[in-house]
């Protein structure tokens, strides 16, 4: 076998990189770290449409009056979806633009201070046996 050179070797492209001299690891830079991209708003606005149709309305009107400061606004709803449910989320938003105010921090206050009922659970339950005791 010869020691030839092949070309696309010579194109390759390392990182920078810096050697410590106390543990001789190497430590790549922070700018050759990959950058986190977050949702595009497109995205986004199409995920709170899937929520239901008066929180899709009402992140739409959001980033429309707020651009890029509504983006995290938007996520805020979202996030609503997971804590407190799609149902309950729509409702405050349904309420938000009956009343015309668009903005994260109505629905936030609707649904702190208007609790839904919590969900019941069975009691009995076919997939459930009874607890008998040892003797």
């Amino acid at each position: 076998m010869s020691s030839t050179s092949y070309p696309r070797s010579q194109e390759r492209v390392t990182p920078a990189r810096t050697c410590t001299s106390e543990t001789g690891l190497v430590r790549i830079q922070p700018e050759d770290h990959p950058q986190r991209t977050p949702f595009r708003v497109v995205q986004l606005l199409g995920r709170a449409g899937r929520v239901g149709t008066h929180v899709g309305t009402l992140c739409n009107l959001i980033y429309s009056q707020q651009g890029e400061v509504g983006v995290r606004r938007i996520l805020g709803v979202l996030s609503f979806a997971k804590k407190y449910g799609t149902a309950a989320v729509d409702e405050a938003c349904a309420a938000a633009l009956e009343m015309g105010v668009h903005e994260y921090r109505f629905v936030r206050r609707y649904l702190e201070r208007c609790p839904q009922a919590p969900l019941s659970l069975r009691q009995v339950d076919p997939l459930i046996r009874e607890l008998v005791a040892l003797p």
